[in-house]
């Protein structure tokens, strides 16, 4: 059974803005009907479903475009890859997390200060 763009948009919960710029960056394929009309296959709503918690998750669009193929592997190695790939975005956001602790360890020490922002600059001045 094909949906057309307006049916996906309202069981997806996703903009046809959205659907459309997908369909660009080449994450869905709808087929074309004689009058030009977009007819999506019934996969597509699982296939929106994983882009949508793939982004949750921290993927770039280009990310989730490069990993589509793994969902339709029927080879093990497709969960390692992905495990894989999980492991470093969970490495990169310890990485974010400990340079805005750093960040926010500076900004609590200013704050203790009689005038964070000139203490500093008058000091150096000197």
């Amino acid at each position: 059974m094909s949906m057309r763009i307006g049916d996906v948009a309202k069981r997806t919960g996703v903009s046809v803005d959205a659907l459309r710029f997908y369909e660009e960056r080449g994450l869905i394929k709808p087929q074309r009907t004689a009058n030009g009309y977009r007819l999506y296959p019934q996969e597509t709503l699982q296939l929106l479903g994983y882009i949508k918690l793939a982004q949750q998750l921290g993927f770039s669009l280009t990310e989730i475009g490069e990993n589509l193929p793994l969902l339709w592997s029927t080879e093990g190695e497709s969960s390692d890859h992905l495990a894989e790939l999980f492991a470093q975005k969970i490495a990169l956001l310890d990485e974010r997390m400990a340079q805005m602790q750093a960040l926010r360890n500076v900004l609590a020490e200013r704050a203790q200060q009689v005038c964070p922002l000139l203490d500093r600059a008058i000091s150096t001045a000197s």
